[in-house]
């Protein structure tokens, strides 16, 4: 009796949390439909030439966020792992900072120190747009750090570090041909919540003038009713997207690891 009302307990608040995750995405739903006819939100959107263009900026500043990103904190995370653990509680000290900072001080002192000689990074569209990754690192760096750190707490990494070099290889290649491959369902995570960051962002791109998705999201907003419900929609889906295919590459690890222990 008490496993079944243990379950049924559990049962009630999994029901009780998927209709708290769903209601708003059938009200949302309900209302971009109320535009005549009833998919002209929808297309009305993707015809919106803006729509296109501020989403694929966004989705090419994601990628170039994902890149520095992973350039900067799996080198790190690997070297505190194995030369220099006792730093980790101050790593991921310095990691959990952008939730203590907010986002328009970070913007603000990117635009007071790179607004001037030596480095007039906001006079042109290119230094701007470079800002915009730094800062859009910064942003990720709780949640690609604590990503990389469980992928590298999974593994043997001092071993699997002994036996490469006892075979030749150097740090770029261990990084390159041993620790990445074994990592690449944490990274795959952790690129997936940088790009949402990315794409769900307005404060740092609104205040560098940025053509970025959030910005666009809200102009939207401030001129049409039931637009930015579809466009909102659109991108949930795209981000449920990226999920699924982050699974379906995780699935094909975790199959030729086991394939490869069993041979």
């Amino acid at each position: 009796m008490r496993r079944r009302r243990g379950s049924m307990v559990w049962w009630l608040v999994f029901a009780l949390a998927v209709l708290y995750f769903f209601l708003p995405l059938v009200a949302t739903l309900d209302f971009s439909l109320k535009a005549q006819p009833a998919f002209a939100a929808y297309t009305n959107s993707l015809k919106d030439p803006k729509f296109l263009t501020s989403l694929l900026y966004s989705l090419i500043v994601g990628v170039l966020t994902i890149t520095a990103s992973l350039a900067l904190i799996v080198p790190t995370a690997y070297w505190v792992h194995l030369r220099v653990p006792r730093a980790r509680s101050l790593v991921e000290f310095i990691t959990l900072l952008p939730f203590v900072i907010p986002a328009v001080v970070l913007v603000f002192g990117l635009i007071r120190v790179y607004s001037r000689p030596p480095l007039p990074f906001t006079h042109s569209d290119l230094g701007s747009t470079a800002l915009l990754v730094f800062g859009y690192v910064v942003l990720s760096l709780p949640y690609m750090y604590r990503a990389v750190d469980t992928g590298l707490r999974s593994i043997d990494v001092r071993s699997l570090t002994e036996a490469a070099q006892s075979m030749g290889a150097g740090w770029l290649t261990i990084l390159w041909r041993i620790i990445l491959p074994n990592l690449r369902v944490a990274l795959l995570s952790g690129a997936f919540l940088t790009l949402a960051i990315v794409l769900g962002e307005f404060t740092i791109a609104s205040f560098l003038a940025r053509p970025a998705f959030g910005p666009y999201l809200n102009v939207l907003s401030q001129s049409k009713a039931y637009e930015p419900a579809a466009v909102a929609l659109i991108s949930f889906g795209l981000t449920w997207l990226a999920m699924i295919v982050i699974a379906i590459l995780g699935r094909d690890t975790r199959a030729r690891i086991e394939i490869g222990g069993a041979h």
